[in-house]
């Protein structure tokens, strides 16, 4: 049976619920500090860098992995855009700066930098910054909530035509991507979500993903690492989809009314909520039945558009608050507009034509770590710290050492 007594109490408010401002949490975890400001096990991302597994041959070597990673890190936190900006950055730059980002003597060419990034195992060099990324971020207060979600590079093309596609989570606080992954042409999203996972710690964190990832293994393989999740449930599961809209709603009464007022538009969303206590709803691990309904009204036109959505998690009342889950289901979004908006718009992705090797993937993962780097210093707006950076080349150096 599904029980609707569970110790809810309705929230309202004019403002979504919000989590700790950026600043706030860049006083937490900021890379600012050097050594001081390091946890206890978190290596240097300048030492990490050298870690990265080399795909060249020993012989004839002049330049370290570690050294290029970091001097390409480097010019995109100063704003280049292109596998040739990192190379006229690089070309550019003070001895003194090159030697401390571990060059000796001469430089690279931009087409020897090409070749080396091209030649990476992105999925690993995604991995080792994923985990440097996960253990700088641990001493953040309160449950983590990720996101993940696919991103196409649509200037890119795989063998068979196809445009890269990556998956990646981010920290829904913090907007910092924890873990990104490829996901080929012979694959999909979902079984590459679990091998992100595999190699994360969940723990005690708090999954969202969009419904495509509404499945019974992806469910079993969180609750059995000891996550939760927060699933929307849309038409890929019908079965699911139909027990949960036959439940009985209109006896339940809101346990969260949020309005907001943006773009032309005003917004009220409100949560309804059921404690799953028997077999009316199969689903791994499922606690509670959620149902959001969303209606928008045009300030102008005062036309309305009403929408409902259905959702299921593996956290309890006792978990987690109505305001607090409806809050991480709009935050889930925050990966499109945090991330994903700002590679394309500021980075400007989706015109990227780097089209041979690994090199698209590793530019979406040096994009990752510049938005991550700069977040956890404290920046705001992406655009204005990557102009920071780009008016000394000491600045990117600072900030790499420093973190």
């Amino acid at each position: 049976m599904i029980g609707s007594s569970t110790s809810f109490h309705i929230r309202s408010s004019a403002v979504p619920a919000s989590s700790s401002p950026t600043s706030v949490l860049a006083v937490e975890l900021s890379c600012e500090g050097g050594e001081s400001a390091r946890l206890p096990g978190v290596v240097s991302l300048l030492e990490l860098l050298g870690e990265v597994a080399d795909p060249r041959a020993r012989r004839g070597v002049r330049y370290s992995a570690g050294a290029i990673l970091a001097a390409a890190l480097a010019a995109v936190l100063a704003g280049a855009r292109s596998l040739t900006a990192i190379g006229q950055w690089v070309g550019e730059a003070p001895v003194t700066v090159l030697s401390q980002l571990g060059f000796q003597g001469s430089v690279p060419a931009e087409s020897t930098i090409r070749r080396f990034l091209q030649a990476l195992d992105a999925d690993a060099l995604d991995k080792v910054i994923g985990e440097w990324m996960w253990r700088k971020t641990r001493g953040m207060r309160g449950r983590r909530v990720v996101s993940f979600d696919g991103k196409s590079l649509r200037g890119t093309r795989e063998g068979d035509g196809r445009p890269i596609h990556l998956l990646s989570g981010v920290c829904q606080r913090l907007g910092v991507v924890l873990g990104q992954i490829g996901v080929g042409s012979k694959t999909n999203e979902i079984p590459m979500l679990r091998e992100l996972l595999a190699g994360i710690d969940i723990d005690g964190m708090i999954i969202t993903a969009d419904a495509m990832h509404t499945n019974r293994d992806t469910a079993t393989y969180i609750t059995d690492l000891g996550g939760d999740y927060l699933l929307t449930v849309k038409d890929n599961q019908p079965r699911l989809r139909k027990a949960l809209k036959k439940l009985p709603w209109h006896s339940v009464r809101t346990h969260d009314r949020t309005r907001t007022r943006r773009h032309g538009r005003e917004e009220t969303r409100t949560l309804k909520a059921l404690a799953i206590r028997g077999p009316d709803i199969e689903f791994p691990g499922a606690r509670l039945a959620l149902k959001i309904t969303r209606r928008r009204v045009d300030a102008k036109t005062r036309k309305f558009q009403s929408a409902t959505i259905y959702a299921i998690t593996s956290l309890t009342a006792a978990d987690a608050t109505p305001r607090q889950i409806a809050a991480w289901l709009r935050g889930h979004w925050h990966i499109e507009n945090r991330v994903h908006c700002v590679r394309d718009v500021t980075f400007d992705e989706d015109r990227c034509r780097v089209r041979t090797g690994a090199g698209a993937q590793v530019m979406a993962t040096l994009r990752n770590t510049t938005i991550g780097l700069l977040r956890l210093r404290g920046h705001h707006s992406i655009a204005a710290g990557l102009r920071h950076h780009s008016y000394q080349h000491e600045r990117p150096l600072e900030l790499l050492k420093s973190c």
